[in-house]
């Protein structure tokens, strides 16, 4: 099998996370809630893990680091929190629904306004220039996805932070297609409220995992309340995080697994996984460009994309394609991947594309023959249309 849809699910763990998960699925539990064995060890397991992310992310206090099921769960945590207090919401053309739906929900629900910036594909300067254009139009909460899910496009982060930060305007930074491939270090950001991501993607934990960064000063509203293990006898969530946006029994043996994820992209170095992936993708894209209608997106800077590659055919649609590769043992997604924003934007919204995701684990001999069948699937499929 190659898999390369790494960009939903990195599929292949390295050895240490199913061995940590299996170990404290016997091991661990109850945390916060005894003094006995099995629950101290549950609480060392996200004590540890909740250090080790600080330290990755750049974060002085690892209590603001708070465990989720996922990145919606912690995007939506997010979004309500910051809410609150502001009237007008500004957001990439390139969200994912986790975002975008979310923040219509709460648009509708608060009459608050919202602003869709304008972009397009490796062009930072439009999105800047919309940007401005929106705080001077009363834009006081900014959204980014920091890596389009699905073209790879990495965003002006930086240059999008300097300018929220010189207004004082919160950022609520997605990275789920970005944390553990590019270096985040929250210290250097100075406009961000929130850093959201998942366990599943770039950090190579198990699904079921995800990671919400609290770093705006005020106390966030809770989206669950229930037990905690700590303060029972307040009938309100505690004042204190992580306690007070962690409601319920959290997912012990998937945080232990998501404490190896991490272990090894710092082991591995997360510039040398973004050049690997880089290096698949950029090969790829060069050898369907010779393919009679096939349309990859290719960046002409390989520094504004990640190891991500859309394209698209002329003669088939892209499910079409997605299946002649799955009959094949190859697995790509297709369609508009939960982003039909990006789509619009990027021009695609009728076609959709096929994404290739390479990761850590794919090699370009897997590469080639990727290309290889691609070439045979659309010139078998082109006499067809021919005939």
């Amino acid at each position: 099998m190659i898999y390369l849809d790494n960009a939903a699910t990195t599929l292949k763990k390295p050895p240490a996370v199913c061995a940590a998960m299996r170990w404290a699925m016997n091991q661990a539990a109850g945390v916060g809630r005894s003094a006995h064995g099995p629950a101290m060890t549950g609480a060392e397991i996200l004590y540890d893990t909740r250090v080790l992310a600080a330290e990755l992310f750049g974060l002085s206090d690892p209590r603001r680091v708070i465990f989720t099921c996922n990145a919606t769960h912690a995007l939506n945590q997010a979004l309500y929190a910051i809410a609150e207090n502001r009237h007008h919401f500004a957001i990439s053309p390139f969200e994912h629904n986790a975002v975008y739906r979310p923040v219509l929900q709460l648009v509708k629900q608060n009459n608050m306004q919202l602003t869709i910036l304008n972009g397009a594909l490796w062009n930072d300067e439009l999105l800047l220039d919309s940007a401005e254009k929106a705080i001077k139009n009363g834009a006081d909460c900014f959204v980014l996805c920091h890596v389009s899910n699905v073209f790879g496009y990495i965003q002006p982060l930086e240059k999008l932070d300097a300018l929220l930060a010189e207004h004082g305007i919160p950022l609520v930074l997605d990275a789920s297609q970005s944390a553990g491939i590019i270096q985040i270090d929250v210290s250097k950001l100075h406009s961000l409220a929130a850093v959201c991501m998942p366990g599943h993607k770039g950090l190579y934990g198990p699904p079921g995992t995800g990671m919400l960064l609290w770093l705006a000063e005020e106390m966030p509203r809770p989206l669950l309340s229930g037990g905690t293990g700590t303060r029972s006898e307040l009938l309100e969530m505690p004042e204190v995080l992580p306690d007070r946006l962690e409601s319920g029994t959290p997912n012990v043996a998937g945080i232990a697994g998501l404490f190896e994820g991490m272990k090894f992209i710092q082991k591995a170095e997360q510039t040398e996984i973004l050049q690997h992936e880089r290096k698949l993708c950029r090969f790829a894209a060069e050898e369907l460009r010779n393919i009679p209608g096939i349309v990859p997106f290719i960046s002409p800077d390989e520094k504004k994309q990640t190891g991500v590659l859309s394209f698209y055919s002329r003669q088939l649609p892209a499910e079409t394609i997605a299946l002649r590769l799955a009959e094949q043992n190859i697995c790509v997604r297709a369609g508009l991947h939960c982003a039909p924003l990006a789509h619009q934007t990027a021009g695609t919204a009728e076609t959709g594309t096929v994404r290739i995701a390479p990761g850590w684990f794919q090699t370009e001999r897997q590469m080639k023959r990727f290309c290889s069948k691609m070439a045979r699937i659309s010139g078998k499929e082109t006499d067809q249309i021919l005939e």
